[in-house]
């Protein structure tokens, strides 16, 4: 009897343990979705800021694609004043409430710090209070590595990569970097052929020639492989850019459709690919026959003198962390790079008077010959047009960083869990740091270095900032110099009367419709 009674509880409780679980749940997503957000609602305008009304769960999503798809349907003039195309949300929000003020990501609060004494200190993280915002889970799909890595984590892998980028180091690379701009330059010299001009986008062009350097540059004994990674990877960059801007549906990417299972497919060969090359590596180096003269090599040779040091395990870095740096090199090195490359040229091409000044600079300072690297460092006017391009075409046009501790920033504290966002590309062109010029083309500005050209030095910073300024800042610079070093020395452009001006914020700031120019080799007039 007593038996069966037990057993009788025991089949009870079995249908209790479903429902408990269930209501575990309910309450911990109406807190995510309601309580949470309405307490830290409560307590942001309780101190004086301003902020948009919380709708639930979505926030202030639904808005922010409506005023995009609103501004990206409209022609843009050919203007540098780019903010309320690209930030439209925020442009309006700002407009309204003033430059203090929060908005919502779904039920996460993001407030906008506008103020360059408390982005400093932000940046800086003196005190240990933030943590870079993570990425979501279709960011994580492009590349982990140290640009989504925190605390103790980050610093093991910045110590370990370091090295590779050091401006010494990056001298190894020049031959792939001269390389890959000599097949590009002979390539365009094949399109303008005995004409002397042609039309050209210039936007898929250089996106092809940054693959092809972070191919050499990282790869380069395995350039093959690279570049086919390089092509996957350009797949999988615009397959995560459609998803980010479907629905604002909880677990969609776990739903199999084929843009999702593509997504997967796409970065299981990548893994696939980068662990072959990785392998190989390894054993040529135990054998003496690699050289660390590309990025993959000056990473495994730090990595292992990690190991060599600390004498433990976890001193350096795993198969799969080497792995997701490389997927970072190719994300980030190559998409930066071929932005600068793109909006320079367009910016050029708007400005023929600055072209001119460049390419005098470049033929008198290195004449017809590769750019090596002490001929680059001596190009002022094109480092001065390089930094005015990034300062008006951000490639990232902001960054953020999340509480993970109640801080007080300038007498508002904030809660765990708040998104502070750094919008790189509203301090670029604001006129209280810059003048009432901030939205104009003018390079001159940087001719005493970035310290003097703004009110504050801090109102520059393209590469973000304080310890996690990117690693990536010079190798990425001297390309885009030699890059454009090497045009200048052969062409001429112009607009294409089939350009339409029209940045366009997807993750990053790329060309709506493409940078249709009029290429022209040097001495022919159109």
């Amino acid at each position: 009897m007593a038996l069966s009674v037990l057993v009788e509880r025991l089949w009870s409780l079995g249908w209790c343990v479903p429902w408990l679980l269930l209501l575990v749940c309910a309450v911990w997503a109406l807190n995510h979705a309601w309580w949470k957000p309405s307490r830290q609602d409560r307590l942001l305008r309780a101190q004086g800021l301003q902020g948009t009304p919380y709708r639930f769960l979505r926030g202030d999503l639904k808005e922010d694609k409506r005023l995009l798809e609103e501004a990206l349907s409209k022609p843009m003039p050919l203007s540098h004043h780019i903010v309320p195309r690209v930030e439209p949300f925020l442009h309006a929000a700002m407009n309204d409430l003033g430059n203090r003020f929060f908005s919502w990501i779904g039920p996460v609060p993001r407030v906008m710090i506008m103020d360059p004494e408390f982005v400093r200190e932000i940046l800086s993280n003196k005190f240990g209070h933030f943590d870079r915002a993570s990425l979501s889970p279709l960011g994580r799909a492009l590349g982990t590595g140290l640009l989504s890595y925190n605390r103790g984590k980050w610093a093991k892998h910045r110590r370990i990569l370091n090295p590779a980028f050091h401006v010494e180091k990056l001298k190894r690379m020049l031959p792939a970097f001269s390389t890959s701009c000599g097949d590009l330059v002979g390539r365009w010299e094949n399109l303008v052929g005995q004409e002397g001009s042609c039309e050209l986008d210039v936007w898929p062009e250089f996106q092809y020639f940054t693959g092809d350097v972070i191919s050499r540059a990282a790869f380069s004994s395995n350039y093959e492989e690279g570049r086919r990674i390089f092509q996957l990877q350009l797949e999988l960059a615009q397959l995560v850019v459609q998803a980010i801007h479907s629905a604002y549906i909880p677990g969609y990417r776990f739903l199999p459709t084929p843009m999702n299972n593509r997504i997967k497919a796409i970065n299981k060969e990548i893994r696939s690919l980068l662990r072959g090359i990785i392998r190989k590596r390894e054993e040529a180096m135990k054998t003496g026959e690699a050289s660390g003269q590309d990025l993959l090599g000056l990473l495994m040779e730090s990595n292992i003198k990690q190991f060599q040091e600390h004498g433990n395990k976890n001193a350096g870095m795993t198969i799969d962390e080497v792995v997701d740096e490389c997927k970072l090199f190719y994300f980030a090195g190559q998409e930066t790079t071929a932005i600068l490359l793109t909006w320079t040229m367009v910016v050029l091409s708007m400005h023929p008077e600055w072209q001119s000044r460049a390419r005098e600079e470049v033929l008198q300072v290195l004449g017809k010959d590769k750019p090596e690297i002490d001929g680059l460092n001596r190009l002022k006017i094109v480092t001065m047009i390089l930094y005015e391009v990034l300062r008006l075409y951000p490639p990232l046009l902001h960054i953020q960083r999340r509480t993970y501790k109640t801080v007080e920033i300038g007498n508002v504290s904030y809660p765990p869990g708040t998104l502070l966002a750094l919008p790189i590309v509203f301090l670029h062109h604001d006129q209280i740091l810059w003048g009432e010029d901030a939205s104009e083309f003018k390079p001159e500005r940087f001719a005493q270095g970035i310290a003097k050209a703004s009110r504050d030095q801090i109102a520059f910073f393209p590469f973000g900032g304080g310890p996690r300024v990117c690693i990536g800042q010079n190798f990425a610079l001297l390309e885009a110099k030699m890059g454009l070093s090497a045009i200048l020395q052969r062409f001429w452009f112009e607009l294409s009367p089939s350009y339409a001006h029209a940045p366009l914020n997807v993750r990053t700031l790329h060309p709506q419709h493409g940078a249709q120019l009029r290429l022209h080799k040097l001495g022919v007039v159109s």
